[in-house]
């Protein structure tokens, strides 16, 4: 069997025996890197994937990154849509290949890297921020999943109106999303999907009364929750920690009135 090795240029995935992970860029500089020490990424060109190498003290096993590691390793400046939420938003919304989606509220860029992932290679994800700050926070996160090209970022307030029209989907992780959801039937193409992400439930009151005032179809709103199960050698059990409530996920269909 052929071994698929480390090439220069590549990201890659570092994951220790305790499941940390950290994403390496081969091409960079000789870097300190917190939790694992002084490392040269160019060591990790010709190294077959799968392996495990020392860094340091640490062992680590050297992989291509997946969605969820790149997830897991984004660098936050905002509170994220988690990759659970982000999951349930892309097959609610049937986003797919070459789909063009906007969203509001672009944050660290975590469920904009879950869109461009979806939509590429030949989609496109619009994304307004009003919030410079958070715009190049997240496009420095998206650069180094590489996925910054199916990604055009606009500093603009969606409450005041959507440039772009016959969108796929449309996605709204702002504190106000029923001053938007006029304008998000403007621009969505008749199918296309509304999906709004509130913590709160007085805001998803209020926007579910806007959102029937345009006639959109199958609404719903839900509440995503998981639970790990431990498996041990003694048995299973649900695991202690588990995070339960991060938002109501509230979903529209636009139709021909």
């Amino acid at each position: 069997m052929s071994r698929e090795v480390v090439k220069k240029g590549e990201t890659v995935v570092l994951i220790d025996t305790s499941y940390r992970k950290y994403l390496v860029h081969t091409g960079g500089k000789t870097d300190k890197i917190k939790g694992v020490g002084v490392l040269d990424p160019t060591s990790l060109v010709g190294i077959s994937y799968g392996m495990q190498i020392e860094v340091g003290s640490k062992k680590f096993w050297v992989l291509k990154p997946s969605l969820m590691d790149k997830l897991q390793c984004l660098k936050r400046k905002t509170q994220i849509i988690l990759p659970r939420d982000a999951a349930q938003i892309i097959i609610n919304c049937a986003i797919e290949p070459g789909h063009k989606v906007l969203e509001a509220g672009i944050g660290s860029g975590a469920l904009t890297i879950a869109l461009a992932n979806a939509v590429a290679p030949d989609g496109r994800v619009v994304s307004y921020d009003k919030r410079e700050d958070f715009i190049k926070h997240a496009l420095k996160n998206l650069k180094t999943v590489k996925l910054d090209k199916y990604v055009e970022t606009k500093n603009r307030d969606v409450t005041l109106g959507i440039e772009e029209k016959e969108l796929d989907a449309i996605i709204l992780d702002i504190p106000n999303p029923w001053d938007a959801v006029g304008h998000a039937w403007n621009a969505l193409k008749t199918g296309g999907y509304l999906c709004t992400f509130s913590p709160l439930s007085s805001q998803v009151e209020k926007t579910v009364r806007e959102i029937k005032k345009h006639g959109y179809i199958e609404v719903k709103t839900i509440e995503n929750i998981q639970r790990e199960i431990i498996v041990s050698e003694h048995g299973i059990r649900p695991s202690f920690n588990m995070l339960g409530h991060t938002g109501y996920l509230t979903f529209a269909r636009k139709i021909l009135l």
